[in-house]
């Protein structure tokens, strides 16, 4: 097969300003005084315009990337957040240009990023469908030869002629997708854009990726936080570490060497890095305890959260996941999930009754988010706790994974034959 993506020392800079620490408190009066000084600074073109003193520094999103993709290659990119899949694939896409390093590549790209991208707000689902199709290439008579397959694929007819700024974000994602994937391009690059959307409505991209791959030739990039995707869809993996290719082999091997890690590094407990671009609703802590015995164990998670800004009415989704980090179940909370978007902290308990499990280590997913689609944030595995107890003691062999990790309790009645005549 040909190459139709060389990457070849591929590097990604940005310069990230910090300001210096002051005193703790600045008085209105010093904030009106600054502004007003820093307005004749700039009228004479002096000094710093500022006045604070600030740092600044190097931070290489990716050094020293090298790879190559073959035609037809259906390349699972994994990674944890900030590892630089994203960077990466904005640079396969033309979208950002690389500090060092060059990208060749063969063909017509079609990406799927961010909810949004590439949709003018103004503009209604079908007059999009047309400006994607020319931004891709294509002859007004191509777009309207596929047009149909796309709105079938979006499920969508309803709301073609609104205008896409009052679409939800899994509406964005539904008419996004099936833009991207049905205008033929060469290399389809699909971020985690996917997770807003449904399940039924994953499984369906899922599917059309693969069917563009395996029937059509066409090569898929695909970065997603969801093994079982990656697994499902996907023959090779690159794992991401720190801005750099740590591991390019198969898919499963790559997931096992990102599981493995993983599993070993995180503790019962999260903090979210401290960040001063956050908004709405999100986690700022979770931990979690395992209590009881098998085979009724209780998971319970200790959330903090914190409100930035007046949000709509929001629930609470747990996903526990294997050894690979494929979820497995979901807890949702009942009697009164919502939380009100009341700006502040909040701090949520929950106690999850947990099903017979084989021993083994296991990670959890916290959601947060309503109408399902609708997410506010989401955090993967980002607490870990150990199932040691066998969920059936006098078992006389240990339970592999091979075989499911749940345990149901299974009555037995044995009925023997009726006796025959002599």
């Amino acid at each position: 097969m040909s190459s139709v993506i060389t990457v070849e020392n591929l590097g990604k800079k940005y310069v990230l300003s910090h300001r210096a620490k002051q005193e703790s408190y600045v008085a209105l009066r010093d904030v009106l005084s600054d502004g007003v000084r820093n307005l004749g600074r700039r009228l004479v073109g002096r000094g710093n315009v500022t006045g604070y003193n600030t740092e600044h520094e190097e931070f290489w999103a990716l050094k020293d990337v090298t790879f190559e993709v073959k035609q037809g290659d259906r390349i699972g990119i994994i990674g944890r957040n900030g590892a630089g899949k994203s960077t990466l694939l904005k640079i396969l896409s033309r979208i950002t240009e690389p500090t060092a390093g060059r990208v060749r590549i063969r063909g017509r790209v079609a990406s799927l990023l961010e909810v949004g991208t590439g949709f003018h707000p103004e503009l209604t689902g079908r007059e999009n469908i047309f400006l994607n199709g020319a931004i891709l290439g294509m002859s007004r008579a191509e777009i309207k030869k596929k047009f149909d397959e796309i709105v079938d694929f979006a499920e969508m007819e309803k709301f073609l002629d609104t205008p896409v700024k009052r679409y939800s974000s899994g509406m964005y994602v539904r008419l996004a997708f099936a833009v991207a994937a049905h205008m033929e391009p060469e290399i389809l690059i699909v971020d985690e854009v996917l997770a807003v959307g449904d399940a039924q409505f994953q499984k369906k991209c899922l599917g059309k990726m693969e069917e563009v791959s395996e029937k059509e030739g066409r090569t898929v990039l695909f970065v997603s936080h969801n093994m079982s995707a990656i697994r499902s869809l996907c023959d090779r993996g690159v794992l991401v570490e720190r801005g750099r290719i740590r591991f390019d082999d198969s898919a499963e091997k790559a997931i096992s060497a990102y599981s493995s890690d993983f599993l070993m590094e995180v503790g019962h407990g999260w903090t979210r890095p401290e960040s001063s671009q956050m908004t709405g609703i999100v986690f700022e802590a979770i931990h979690i305890s395992l209590h009881g015995e098998q085979p009724r164990l209780r998971l319970l998670c200790n959330i903090m959260l914190h409100c930035h800004e007046p949000s709509s009415g929001s629930f609470i989704a747990v996903d526990i996941c294997d050894g690979s980090l494929s979820p497995i179940m979901q807890a949702l909370p009942e009697p009164n999930p919502f939380i009100e978007g009341i700006p502040g902290a909040h701090q949520i308990q929950l106690e999850i009754e947990l099903p017979p499990l084989i021993p083994g280590i296991y990670s959890t997913d916290f959601w947060i988010g309503s109408h399902y689609t609708n997410t506010k944030d989401y955090v993967k595995n980002v607490v870990t706790f150990e199932v040691t107890q066998s969920p059936t003691n006098d078992r006389s062999f240990p339970h592999t994974a091979n075989h499911g990790f749940l345990v149901p309790t299974s009555l037995y009645t044995y009925i023997p034959p009726e006796p025959t005549g002599a």
